[in-house]
């Protein structure tokens, strides 16, 4: 999955794809490097950002979603919270819903269940503006866990097959590094739940923290956790640098199936 961000404040990309034409762009490059999904977000959900009303993400994300669609195969996400952009997008095109929020926003779950869209369900513990002042777990897997169990209940009450759904355990969403470290050691215990597994690491902050790298020069780190987290079962991998990483998990998928 290629990281596309229509938005001026992403930590690791921001203003870079802001203009229409330049994330369209972006997003065919990806595909052609083998991206399967390209995930457009209008809202930035960096640890402190501020929040943005639906109108002005509807009108970052819309345009290039109906163009992707045209100019690409790969399915277009549309990374929201919001039930309006959720509808918009879905009509422009968009054939998965990615909410960091787990579809918990007022009347999103309606929302989702009704584009017909796929869903990926995030965990994040509080709010981007504050979710990494003090992040703390008794178990931090387990109760990620019964959180992602408990919003695929939800799907699946809101009348979503199975097969719609997806998970996400929120890699730095409000976790330390150790948390992530856990949390990727364990991830086969999610996995064994069963909805796929979705796993963002690209140039998070835990790199940062590991290797002393700044956002922009974490490519081998970023690999490096696409590999593990691979390994240990996730099914979809989320990407800035996604040509890079596809090299990788052809290798992943070679030696898994020696």
């Amino acid at each position: 999955m290629g990281v596309l961000n229509v938005t001026p404040d992403s930590f690791s990309d921001g203003g870079r794809f802001f203009s229409p034409a330049a994330a369209v762009e972006q997003g065919v490059r990806m595909a052609a490097e083998g991206a399967a999904f390209i995930d457009v977000g209008g809202e930035s959900t960096r640890p402190g950002a501020a929040s943005v009303d639906a109108a002005e993400e509807a009108r970052r994300v819309l345009p290039v979603i109906e163009r992707l669609r045209t100019l690409t195969s790969a399915v277009i996400c549309v990374d929201t919270s919001k039930p309006e952009v959720m509808r918009a997008a879905a009509a422009a095109g968009a054939g998965l819903i990615n909410d960091v929020r787990a579809l918990q926003a007022s009347d999103a779950l309606e929302a989702a269940a009704g584009s017909g869209c796929a869903v990926c369900l995030m965990h994040m513990q509080g709010e981007p503006r504050t979710m990494q002042r003090s992040p703390h777990y008794g178990d931090v897997v387990g109760e990620i866990r019964a959180f992602l169990a408990g919003r695929v209940r939800a799907c699946r009450d809101a009348g979503m097959s199975a097969e719609r759904i997806a998970v996400d355990p929120g890699f730095g969403f409000g976790k330390t590094v150790e948390h992530n470290l856990q949390l990727l050691r364990r991830l086969p215990e999610i996995v064994a739940d069963g909805p796929p597994v979705l796993a963002g690491l690209s140039r998070k902050s835990m790199l940062g923290t590991l290797t002393g790298r700044a956002s922009g020069e974490r490519l081998a780190g970023s690999v490096a956790l696409a590999v593990i987290a691979a390994l240990a079962g996730a099914r979809i991998i989320r990407v800035h640098d996604v040509a890079a990483t596809v090299d990788a998990l052809k290798v992943v998928a070679a030696f898994r199936a020696c």
